[in-house]
């Protein structure tokens, strides 16, 4: 992860700033064919932070990191009123290996990927599944998972997901 430390003054609310730098990150990263993942401004202390993730296909690197952050800094530099009135710390990353499923474009780009689906309630006795995601439509997810040696399919209601996430298997 690249950390960047910019002091700023001049501002306004969480949701404003992290809708302006939205606004600001969407035209890099569509340059760089890039896409964004997630954006948050939060306080953790006495320190705020703006973490930009970003992803594209094959996985980011730290080059790609830096060359965001950098396009991005110089970007929120030359915003007139300044969007963040306080210091903060600049986070630009991707969003993990294992990264959490949060839209509908997530669970998209996860079809024929290894994930792993936490349920409400369970499903023949399992409220975990993991396994490669077949199929997906508006109501329902199908998974290819191992029950011991044998394959076997489930299909479940997207409404019982409680979480769902990219998994690395084994």
């Amino acid at each position: 992860m690249l950390t960047l430390f910019i002091a700023n003054n001049g501002g306004d609310n969480m949701s404003t700033v992290t809708e302006t730098v939205t606004d600001l990150v969407t035209p890099i990263l569509d340059e760089h064919n890039f896409y964004l993942y997630d954006l948050e401004f939060v306080k953790e202390g006495k320190s705020w932070y703006l973490r930009v993730y970003i992803d594209k296909d094959g996985g980011i690197t730290l080059e790609d990191c830096a060359t965001v952050s950098d396009q991005l800094s110089e970007a929120l530099d030359n915003v007139e009123p300044d969007p963040i009135p306080q210091a903060y710390f600049l986070e630009v990353s991707s969003p993990g290996a294992e990264r959490p499923l949060k839209n509908e474009e997530d669970y998209k780009r996860a079809v024929n990927d290894y994930i792993n689906v936490s349920l409400y309630q369970q499903i023949d006795g399992k409220k975990v599944y993991e396994g490669t995601l077949i199929n997906l439509t508006d109501k329902e997810l199908t998974l290819d998972y191992l029950d011991k040696t044998r394959h076997k399919q489930v299909v479940i209601d997207r409404s019982k997901i409680a979480k769902a996430r990219l998994a690395i298997k084994f």
